[in-house]
């Protein structure tokens, strides 16, 4: 077991590899060359410029400012300037509670580990029981701060006991604070934005089937019927994988040939030439402008014949739909109440915001999906079993004491004290770190087999699987083979009565391997984590080999978002181990401090500087986090209570039986009073937001913004397609209140386009309606195989109407 010297050689090592991370970060930074690694966040948004250009040739890579090192530490104060608000604005509501995670952490166990160092390390120590038992259990100093240290029936358990109150009341009282601001702070964001497509679209799902008609017709007939007055527009949704993967493979096209063109535009007195044959390794020599030209038109004629088969295949349209409303109180009722007197068709739900959509899930079936996650959930539990080997694994490391009393043999390897202390002290936490790398990757691609149909869902469910595993394997595994390693030596030589005693003597000492875990993971981890050393080579690397083009070199730069399956539950991981160890091993606070100071730190930076959110889902997760922590305050109740049974303190043991019972009181009090905000809109807020919109023009520009707002990708792929002659429709203006039936999303079928053939005039690439009405149609697509698609796209810059023809 890690002794009170190993503790002090892993945190000489975490706090030095903390520093130099630290310090590289701060010395990368300043470096032009490393300027889009480091601030990505404002050359998206347009705000920053390279600093490359100036200084000359060796200015473009290195700072040659002598005064900006000596001010290498200024990106410190600067991280903390920007308040919540300008944050919110800056980089949405999810990254600004992401943030107060952090200074909940530090609201909850900075004023319990004042009361705990200063009250219950005296009272832990004050008995010294474990001095009597060092001949036949594994202790340390460490132990002696905990309450394996106190003897049975001890009167001093009732401290314990009032400070387990007191400290679940604290921990309550934050919470609840913490959930009502979170709650008003997401009400407030909904309500301050302004018009958005998901606050008037619903996700409808398992469409029924019916005979003679199309998916399109029936969505249409159905909410014509049943929402006449609000009913707008929907938007069919297609399975179109194959299309993703010529559009894919045409990107990649269309990015060599910009390559291309920039290099002879820069060595005009000499074509760029290439070999026909696989990757350019062997064949004729050809122009190279010329060749991806000629491919892409053979790409872009697969991707025509593709999109029309497509659009002529019924069995491609999916028995899902995006339905628009003409208000946000009607998506509202439509989203919260059930449409069919069959409660497994006509499935509704708010639709996720446009960028958020999952694409890929929204073509499987809805049959499968109750196969798919029966099936995601077994291989989770199989996951989670099996991976209970690297973990005893694991702990054989941190308890090199407790297997030197079974097998001898192993003492001549780890006689050296710098050697021991490191193997104890700072491989445990290593090694555990280095077992979960891949484990986040891993339960997101399970979660997207189960069918979730949003970025912001998966990420919470793959959160969700990673939390379990987390709990069960890192926490209670590490505590069970710990223990099982760490005692052998009493449970094989002692009657199977002290077993009992033994473990619950046991379990509060792994606070030791928790420490190491902490500082590894949590102390160099999070500078690791502003250090961003993996991105920065992959930067570079790419910068070198693969980018050539401006498009190339934005995928190269583009640092994502939080990885929320993997911070959340780590987050969670403090939660609980900070709660369950505030009453039985006190001294790990401190460390759990520490990790949510600095992570608040590093993370604030990364936020403002480095990530670009790729959805916003509204803090949809806080639940969840609220939800964990008052499992971890249930988890530290039940242990203590079995740790005070184990002390033969029987008569104590009972007043703690009220503590659960109060928790779950308290949780389903807020998730009844907070949980609202999280899952529905309310009506008042919805009719209140319609009236500040209501204008008479507001239905016609309604009508036109969401028209494309949740049109399928096999529609928008074609926009960096040069636009072909245009045919114009001169149709005449329809009357604006015209059945809703008009406004329907594509389909695969002829309009009434022919009648006015002879008067289609061939123009340049779009043709503007500058006067009169629109057509009533503002987005419909004309499917004629010879002629495209034609479509009509409102332009809020000029009042008028745009059509184009694909």
């Amino acid at each position: 077991m890690a002794t009170l010297g190993d503790i002090g050689v892993s945190a000489l090592i975490n706090i030095l590899t903390s520093f130099a991370f630290l310090l590289a970060f701060a010395l990368l930074r300043i470096q032009p060359i490393n300027d889009r690694v480091y601030f990505p966040k404002w050359y998206i948004a347009g705000k920053r410029t390279s600093p490359r250009g100036r200084g000359g040739v060796v200015g473009k890579f290195v700072n040659l400012d002598i005064k900006t090192y000596f001010t290498f530490l200024n990106w410190m104060p600067q991280a903390l300037k920007m308040s919540e608000a300008d944050i919110i604005s800056h980089a949405g509501l999810d990254s600004a509670v992401f943030l107060r995670i952090y200074t909940l952490g530090l609201k909850i166990f900075g004023p319990i580990a004042i009361a705990a160092l200063l009250i219950l390390i005296p009272v832990n120590v004050s008995d010294g029981i474990l001095f009597f038992l060092r001949r036949e259990l594994v202790v340390n100093d460490i132990d002696k701060l905990s309450i394996s240290n106190v003897r049975p029936k001890s009167y001093k358990f009732f401290v314990h006991i009032s400070m387990e109150y007191l400290f679940t009341f604290w921990v309550c009282f934050m919470l609840y604070k913490e959930y009502g601001r979170v709650a008003s702070m997401r009400l407030n964001f909904l309500a301050s934005q302004g018009r958005r497509a998901e606050q008037f679209t619903v996700l409808v799902r398992n469409v029924p089937n019916v005979s003679g008609r199309s998916i399109s017709d029936s969505v249409e007939t159905f909410f014509q019927k049943n929402h006449p007055d609000h009913y707008l527009c929907h938007q069919a949704v297609y399975n179109a994988n194959k299309f993703a993967k010529l559009v894919r493979r045409r990107n990649r096209l269309q990015n060599w040939l910009d390559y291309n063109q920039l290099k002879f535009e820069r060595h005009p007195h000499k074509r760029p030439t290439r070999k026909r044959g696989f990757l350019g390794l062997w064949g004729k020599r050809v122009d190279s402008i010329d060749f991806y030209k000629d491919q892409i038109k053979y790409i872009d004629k697969k991707l025509t014949m593709e999109r029309q088969e497509i659009l002529k295949d019924p069995k491609s349209i999916m028995p899902v739909a995006f339905v628009s409303f003409n208000s946000r109180w009607g998506a509202a009722v439509c989203a919260q109440t059930q449409q069919s007197k069959n409660p497994t068709q006509w499935l509704t739900q708010w639709a996720p915001e446009p960028r958020d959509v999952y694409w890929k899930n929204l073509a499987i079936p809805f049959v499968s999906l109750t196969v798919r996650k029966f099936v995601i959930s077994s291989l989770v539990f199989a996951l989670i079993f099996f991976y209970m080997i690297p973990i005893a694994f694991v702990q054989s490391l941190a308890n090199l004491e407790g297997l030197e009393k079974v097998a001898p043999f192993l003492r001549p390897l780890i006689e050296w004290n710098f050697v021991k202390s490191f193997l104890q002290g700072f491989l445990p936490g290593l090694a555990l770190k280095i077992f979960l790398y891949y484990l986040p990757r891993i339960l997101l691609f399970m979660s997207k087999i189960e069918g979730y149909l949003s970025l912001s869902v998966l990420d919470r469910r793959a959160a969700t699987k990673y939390y379990y595993f987390m709990l069960v394997n890192v926490f209670l595994g590490s505590i069970v083979t710990g223990t099982a390693f760490q005692q052998l030596h009493a449970f094989l030589h002692e009657s199977a009565a002290q077993i009992p005693r033994n473990i619950g003597v046991s379990i509060p000492m792994k606070a030791t391997f928790f420490i190491t875990y902490i500082m590894v993971d949590g102390w160099a981890g999070i500078a690791g984590e502003i250090l961003r050393l993996k991105a920065l080579v992959i930067f570079h690397l790419k910068n070198m080999f693969v980018v050539k083009t401006e498009r190339d070199l934005a995928k190269a730069m583009d640092p994502g978002g939080v990885e929320f399956p993997e911070t959340l539950p780590t987050l969670q991981l403090y939660f609980l181990l900070g709660i369950v160890y505030m009453v039985v091993t006190p001294i790990v606070l401190p460390f759990v401090l520490v990790f949510f100071a600095l992570a608040y730190f590093v993370y604030r930076h990364q936020i403002i500087n480095v990530y670009n959110q790729q959805y916003e889902s509204a803090a949809a997760f806080w639940p969840h986090v609220h939800g964990r922590i008052i499992a971890a305050l249930l988890i530290s109740q039940l242990l203590l209570m079995g740790l005070l049974s184990t002390k033969k303190a029987a008569n104590s043991t009972p007043l703690l039986v009220v503590l659960p019972v109060l928790t779950l009181v308290f949780h389903k009090y807020c998730k009844n009073r907070f949980e609202p905000a999280f899952r529905k809109y309310p009506l008042e807020e919805a009719m209140s937001k319609d009236l500040q919109d209501r204008t008479p023009e507001s239905d016609r520009e309604l009508k036109a913004y969401l028209a494309d707002a949740y049109l399928h990708p096999i529609f928008h792929s074609f926009e960096e397609v040069d636009l072909v002659e245009v045919k114009v429709d001169k149709s005449p203006a329809r009357d604006a209140s015209s059945s809703p039936s008009e406004l329907s999303s594509p389909s695969p079928q002829h309009t009434d386009t022919q009648a006015d053939e002879d008067e289609v005039e061939p123009t340049h690439n779009v043709q503007h309606y500058e006067t009169g009405e629109p057509p009533h149609t503002l987005y419909q697509y004309h499917y004629e195989v010879d002629s495209g698609y034609n479509m009509y796209r409102y332009d809020d810059a000029e009042p008028h109407y745009q059509y184009y023809h694909y």
